[in-house]
């Protein structure tokens, strides 16, 4: 029996997590939770210039919002900790002396002009730019003179020659030849750790077997491979790789905010169920198999392999997701349905949160249930039941002023104030009599008028049951009102 699988998603948040760093979190995620794993939730920040303390709580936030609870990491702990690579700088201090120590590694005192010259004259060259190992095999003596000009020294690690060969659970073999792998920065001049540092030594002591992550990260594996070797890893023990393919946007380009790539934070205001984001993501590069879309949290769970990862690109397609939300909607109990609707009345202060207000919202959401794609549309869909002062939109305006209009709303009114039981069933009996069959009008251009005048627009929840939770006064008065416009 194999070990018991351990996988990370380790993110460096220098901003809200995107679409792309939370499809690698659910799929981490989805597989611990399939083989009985670890899932390990550790936090790249040792780039204090663009992490900050606001976007790693936010990125806590947002996994628990999604319900991608961790295992270890922040705010849970675990043996393997701390979880912030900014509290394990001495280790990777540590190892980087080790290197230093093994010949491993060496000082390149460098300057960024010097580097750049000798790209420009590898381009010139028709040479693959990398660093060219001038500071490889430095004296003990040249070291000295360079400590004393005062130069700064970054911390380089050697590439053997020859050729990195893994295979990866997605891919197949790959492999590297070295000649295009140059002498990689460890750690940096402040003695600060590099990515490729500070990841290997993390994945190696924190014990991860299986390593998920986005196909743009494949080609500094050989150097992740390097570190494995130098801290004396057997190859049995290194991680496994399994690199998820790209999600591209409509116009088969990288996702970005022109097509696609927006904050997970963005969606979530938008009024996107996690559940929601969680099933669309989970199919950008993966399948269930028989044409299955809509798919639980559990479901997930018990299907996800990664031999049923595609290694082609994914293409993200809004309208998908947003029909994927509406079903997730409609599937809601009215109980949970409420609660996930309150927050957006609340803050577009529609209502102010009365217990008469919530009762009303609760009554109305099961005829809007069927018609919103996003949690963002209730309130316009719901405003015209708690208005102070009604008034219908000006773009609606011309639906109720003409003549055939004022006959329509004439009719209405005299038909529906004779109504003794305010019901939709009786409302829809009344206005069909009288308008479709004495006036023999179309039901969409008789009944639309009706709709502009009760909720000040074309586009509302079910005309007869907005009427009935409206009320009786409140509609006759605001159908009177139109009559005189």
């Amino acid at each position: 029996m194999g070990k018991k699988v351990r996988v990370r998603f380790a993110p460096s948040p220098t901003g809200d997590l995107h679409v792309g760093n939370i499809r690698t979190a659910l799929f981490d995620w989805a597989y611990a939770r399939h083989t009985g794993g670890t899932f390990i939730f550790r936090i790249e920040d040792t780039d204090t210039t663009r992490v900050t303390d606001e976007y790693i709580a936010a990125a806590i936030d947002t996994l628990r919002w999604l319900g991608l609870q961790w295992d270890e990491g922040p705010e849970v702990g675990g043996e393997f900790g701390p979880y912030l690579q900014s509290q394990r700088l001495e280790i990777y201090a540590h190892w980087a002396q080790k290197f230093l120590d093994q010949g491993d590694a060496y000082y390149c005192f460098c300057t960024a002009e010097e580097l750049e010259a000798r790209r420009e004259a590898q381009k010139s060259a028709n040479v693959a730019p990398g660093y060219d190992g001038k500071c490889r095999n430095l004296s003990t003596q040249e070291i000295a003179d360079f400590r004393d000009q005062g130069r700064p020294a970054v911390i380089r690690m050697r590439m053997p020659e020859g050729e990195t060969k893994f295979v990866d659970r997605i891919r197949g073999e790959i492999v590297f030849d070295h000649k295009y792998v140059p002498d990689f920065v460890l750690a940096r001049a402040d003695e600060s750790p590099l990515y490729t540092l500070a990841v290997a030594v993390d994945d190696i002591l924190m014990k991860v077997t299986h390593v998920l992550r986005g196909e743009d990260l494949l080609s500094s594996t050989p150097r992740q491979i390097r570190v494995y070797q130098a801290m004396g890893v057997k190859e049995e023990d290194f991680p496994t790789f399994a690199h998820l393919p790209f999600v591209m946007g409509q116009d088969n380009a990288k996702l970005s905010k022109r097509n696609g790539e927006v904050s997970i934070a963005w969606y979530r205001d938008k009024g996107f169920l996690p559940e929601a984001i969680c099933n669309y993501l989970a199919l950008l590069g993966w399948s269930p198999g028989d044409d299955v879309e809509n798919i639980t949290m559990q479901q997930l769970t018990e299907l996800f392999t990664v031999e049923r990862v595609n290694s082609s690109p994914a293409r993200f397609d809004m309208k998908k997701l947003e029909s994927i939300n509406g079903d997730k909607i409609r599937a809601l109990t009215l109980d949970d349905f409420l609660s996930r609707a309150l927050p957006f009345l609340l803050e577009s202060r529609v209502i102010s949160g009365t217990d008469k207000e919530i009762a009303l919202v609760k009554a109305a959401l099961p005829i809007i249930q069927e018609r919103i794609t996003r949690l963002d549309e209730i309130s316009g869909m719901l405003k015209f039941l708690f208005v102070k002062t009604f008034s219908i939109e000006e773009s609606s305006l011309s639906k109720v002023t003409d003549s055939a209009a004022k006959s329509v709303l004439r009719r209405s009114l005299e038909d529906l104030t004779a109504l003794t039981s305010w019901t939709h069933t009786n409302i829809e009996e009344v206005l069909r009599a009288a308008l479709i069959e004495d006036l023999g009008l179309k039901p969409r251009i008789a009944f639309g008028v009706v709709r502009v005048s009760v909720t000040g627009s074309t586009i509302s929840p079910p005309l007869f049951e907005s009427m009935e939770l409206l009320g009786k006064d409140s509609s006759l008065a605001r159908i009177s009102a139109a009559l005189s416009l």
